[in-house]
């Protein structure tokens, strides 16, 4: 006899409640493309077909390549995931949410040097969470997105849960 499961209780633990992928910005991603009559003027000589798709596979590859390799942040699993770290959200404070004049300064001199940071140029949003375990050597944790009070109502959900 199969046993059914309730997939709503199975899953919700593990739920995804914020996702983001940063991403370059267009101008980035624009600036790879422009690679394709780059590599296509140096093939010519050899080929025109084949300079073409040499251009057009290189340009492909480095779009691809900076889309795929850009670091996600979310919070799924009782764990706040940025890039290829990840702390539980137990461990974690109030986050703190900062944009324009605030971030700016928070990314600079007012960064802490015990603070685990990633910063993305192009992405105004910051948030800032502080740790609470006694034996990490990292007080703080301050990244990069587009959407800072959606993260922050993330980490205090999770958190609450």
């Amino acid at each position: 006899m199969r046993v059914m499961h309730n997939m709503t209780s199975d899953l919700r633990p593990h739920a995804v409640s914020y996702r983001e992928r940063l991403s370059p910005s267009l101008w980035v991603l624009a600036a790879a493309a422009v690679s394709a009559p780059m590599v296509t003027l140096v093939f010519v000589p050899l080929d025109p077909t084949v300079a073409l798709a040499a251009g057009v596979g290189v340009a492909l590859a480095l779009v691809i390549g900076l889309v795929a390799a850009s670091p996600v942040i979310a919070v799924e699993g009782g764990e706040l995931k940025v890039g290829r770290a990840h702390v539980p959200v137990e461990l974690l404070g109030e986050p703190e949410t900062a944009s324009g004049e605030e971030a700016r300064l928070l990314r600079g001199p007012g960064l802490s040097r015990t603070a685990w940071h990633l910063l993305r140029p192009g992405i105004d949003g910051l948030v800032r969470v502080p740790l609470t375990d006694p034996d990490d050597s990292v007080t703080e944790w301050v990244f990069s997105t587009r959407t800072p009070d959606r993260v922050a109502a993330a980490l205090r959900r999770a958190r609450a849960s």
